[in-house]
């Protein structure tokens, strides 16, 4: 079972590739989210308020992804695909890159424009800290709170990561399981007594 995915760990620093005095600045994130992606894209047009093309494409999802390629204004896919095609080839999910061109007054042509923004692409992601991480599933387990004692002990055992929880007459635990240990976990949980363990 392929339960990792890679992606990177920080934003990457800002890269610089020049051609015929076009400027590309590079920059890769790592996003969860489109909200997060518009406020990357926010912060860098204000950033470089001068330039004419803010070109992007991100992946989001480890099992299920979903992506999108921006060409911002270039001729249709000589931006956004190319600068998607570098996320594929170094296999990445959950990152944003984001090129950012200052016109040097020489046209570069479609291929030229291609060229150009994989290698901006390329070079913010060869700077950037790539990282292995577990694809892990969010379960809620409900319980009554004289189960306290052996539900703790369970998520001991099994090294579960709790992430919030409630501790009243009703209790209730969020945590997360690398996936290939999800049904074991969940199944300790039946195998002691019955409770409900919903996934999130």
């Amino acid at each position: 079972m392929n339960d990792t995915y890679k992606t990177i760990s920080a934003p990457s620093g800002e890269t610089l590739y020049k051609e015929k005095g076009s400027k590309f600045f590079g920059y890769a994130f790592p996003v969860v989210s489109e909200d997060e992606v518009k406020q990357h894209l926010e912060n860098l047009r204000k950033q470089h308020s001068g330039a004419v093309h803010f070109c992007y494409a991100f992946q989001i999802g480890t099992e299920k992804t979903y992506y999108r390629a921006n060409d911002d204004g270039e001729p249709s896919n000589s931006a956004g695909m190319p600068i998607y095609g570098q996320l594929q080839s170094f296999g990445l999910t959950n990152v944003l890159i984001v090129s950012v061109r200052f016109f040097g007054g020489v046209k570069l042509g479609v291929g030229g424009l291609i060229s150009a923004y994989r290698t901006s692409a390329q070079m913010a992601l060869e700077v950037s800290d790539i990282v292995e991480k577990t694809i892990d599933l969010h379960y809620k387990v409900a319980f009554e709170y004289k189960d306290i004692n052996k539900v703790m002990r369970i998520i001991r055992e099994k090294n579960l990561n709790v992430i919030s929880q409630r501790m009243e007459l009703d209790c209730e635990i969020e945590f997360t399981v690398r996936k290939r240990n999800a049904p074991e976990a969940v199944g300790a949980f039946d195998a002691v007594f019955w409770i409900s363990v919903s996934e999130v």
